[in-house]
């Protein structure tokens, strides 16, 4: 019995991917050691964020680092610290930055909302959100002409959940930010290469220790000295109310020491994916493929087009069955509207996929029956 059901809450079966509602991953017993071990002791908290700033500029090839307590943390903190820098009068009065150089430039694709709005985190920081272009279409003089004397830095989100066509290029947008000596953040939460753009020049880049890290939850800053400097010292500001305990940063260190040896898993997740399919492949109905992540990730998913004129019942009515069930069964529902329903490998134990199509074909039998 897990420590959940011991609390009398529901088994899950987490198919949907590293989704913070679902608790984003479960870490490796190294991991959760280290958790353990920093939460029955004591560290001087100002020397272990420093020290956790080293660590993160070892594996990211930054000049520093901050860790927070995820990455919606690490845009509110990363805003705070272009408009304050690290004068503590300023860091004391966000997020009220009237006056200040306070304007956060976005394209309008990229402000989305993740569970929160970007917009939202931004807004906590201090900043104002400036949306350019349209939500299909960004031209590079939407952002050029949006910058004014009050703009602190310019955003681009990395996520899947952004607009994948039609938006402007980081590489774009970093050298219209250098062109104007304009810091260039990059929120990167669910990204799995650590080094990728900072080698690229990002001034600040944002990423979750939550999800392809697999660490606690937790996240991490990662950028220019200054910058990270400037992080830190939002903890004496707006940073307090989302400040990361001793057990998160020891986990989030010991997750980051253990990344570079995590191994490719590509074709267990096809292989995985493709025993699914093949379970569901004489379900009537039910049209099964291998795709791969939307975002260019090294994910494959298993994806399910249900057609409700032969199944009986619709993609969003089989995901409630199987999400009210115990176990509760999570699916990746971003194409529901659409009758699609996918399963990500990477959460699953051993044999889930098999519960899960199990599953599947038991409510399908009910329903027609």
């Amino acid at each position: 019995m897990s420590i959940f059901e011991s609390f009398g809450l529901r088994r899950v079966i987490n198919a949907s991917g590293k989704m913070t509602a679902l608790g984003a991953s479960a870490v490796s017993d190294e991991v959760a050691e280290a958790l353990k071990q920093a939460a029955q002791d004591y560290v001087d908290i100002d020397e272990m964020m420093k020290f956790a700033g080293s660590v993160i500029a070892e594996y990211t090839g930054a000049e520093d680092g901050c860790p927070t307590c995820g990455a919606a943390a690490g845009i509110a903190i990363s805003t705070a610290s272009v408009i304050t820098g690290t004068n503590l009068s300023l860091i004391e009065r966000m997020p009220d930055s009237d006056g200040l150089k306070n304007e956060i430039i976005i394209q309008k694709g990229q402000q989305v909302h993740f569970g929160a709005s970007i917009a939202q985190m931004v807004r906590i920081g201090g900043g104002k959100v400036v949306e350019v272009g349209n939500a299909n279409n960004v031209e590079a003089d939407h952002i050029e002409q949006a910058i004014t004397d009050k703009t602190a830095a310019l955003l681009y989100v990395k996520s899947h959940h952004a607009v994948q066509k039609g938006m402007q290029s980081i590489e774009v947008m970093m050298k219209i930010a250098k062109d104007h000596n304009i810091p260039f953040i990059i929120d990167a939460a669910a990204e799995e290469d650590f080094k990728k753009y900072i080698h690229m020049g990002a001034d600040i880049v944002i990423y979750s220790g939550g999800k392809a890290l697999e660490g606690p939850t937790s996240g991490f800053i990662c950028g220019k000295k200054k910058w990270m400097e400037a992080s830190r010292k939002q903890y004496k500001g707006v940073g307090r109310p989302m400040k990361v305990g001793k057990e998160g940063v020891a986990g989030l260190i010991a997750a980051l020491k253990q990344y570079p040896f995590k191994e490719d898993n590509a074709e267990e997740q096809i292989e995985r994916m493709t025993q699914l399919n093949d379970s569901l492949a004489e379900v009537e109905g039910l049209t099964c493929s291998i795709k791969q992540d939307e975002a260019g990730r090294a994910i494959y998913r298993a994806q399910i087009q249900v057609d409700a004129s032969k199944t009986g019942i619709t993609a969003g009515d089989l995901l409630h069955r199987l999400e009210s069930g115990n176990p509760a069964i999570f699916l990746r529902h971003h194409y529901v509207n659409v009758g699609i329903l996918s399963v990500d490998p990477r959460p699953l134990l051993k044999g889930q996929e098999d519960i899960i199509a199990n599953e599947i074909k038991s409510i399908l039998k009910e329903v027609q029956s």
